[in-house]
């Protein structure tokens, strides 16, 4: 009765602590590779794109099975030489629109032996009508992806070989593991009229506000490796700007909205 009990005990105690589904890495073709994770605790998705440095490549997601890939109004992301862009399908044979607003906010871009490497996030709803939202209880997502046939950022017909699908692809449930990096920092409220809060579990010895365009606008020095700061930047315009935080050899980079 004993064994019957602490086994019941600790199946509970996995299914409240299991907060993450993710794909794993999922080899779309000979270079390219996608990882998506939903933080069900968060209500955020990471993805992990590999692809050739040299050229663009896409992931679109969502659920359209194998014959929807391009249908006007599917959500995908693709890269060009510097970041990765958040976009929308308009269509068999024509370029998809870059979305006025960038959702997904780039924590990692890399390069190494010709394979760039981008780890983004952003919410599973953004409240924008482009953007797929990702459901959590869901199985199985979609991928359609495609890259450039030959080294060029400009984005043109990818040629055949170089597109394909792979659908149903299972979200299976992972042991989240409690992150202390500054990675797992946030910031509220978000949107925020420009005064906001900033919380990490390590601390922090400074904050670096960046304006879209990569200008550094605000360099705020954190004493005492403070875990929480409390954030002014009402003197700003109304607009979007990239936050690093950073602690010693760690950094990350988050999102605000000043409204």
């Amino acid at each position: 009765m004993k064994k019957i009990t602490l086994l019941s005990l600790l199946a509970v105690s996995i299914i409240s602590f299991a907060q993450q589904k993710s794909t794993g890495n999922v080899t779309l073709s000979s270079n390219m590779t996608a990882n998506l994770t939903l933080n069900n605790t968060t209500s955020k998705a990471t993805l992990r794109l590999t692809g050739p440095s040299d050229r663009w490549f896409a992931l679109q997601f969502g659920a359209f099975g194998a014959s929807g890939g391009m249908e006007s109004g599917e959500d995908l992301v693709y890269t060009n030489a510097t970041t990765l862009i958040d976009a929308n399908q308009n269509g068999v044979g024509s370029s998809p629109t870059t979305d006025a607003t960038q959702n997904w906010t780039v924590t990692s871009n890399t390069v190494a032996s010709g394979i760039r490497t981008i780890i983004a996030e952003r919410n599973f709803s953004t409240g924008d009508a482009n953007d797929y939202t990702f459901n959590y209880n869901n199985a199985t997502i979609d991928f359609a992806w495609a890259r450039s046939g030959s080294a060029s950022y400009g984005l043109s017909n990818h040629g055949g070989g170089n597109r394909g699908y792979n659908t149903s692809v299972a979200l299976s449930t992972t042991l989240g593991i409690q992150d202390f990096s500054l990675n797992s920092s946030s910031i509220y409220p978000n949107p925020s009229n420009g005064n906001f809060n900033v919380e990490t579990k390590t601390g922090l010895n400074q904050i670096n506000v960046y304006s879209q365009l990569g200008a550094l606008v605000e360099t705020i020095d954190v004493k005492d490796n403070a875990t929480s700061v409390e954030v002014s930047l009402k003197k700003l315009q109304k607009g979007v700007y990239l936050i690093e935080l950073k602690k010693e050899n760690d950094k990350t980079w988050k999102k605000i909205i000043i409204e």
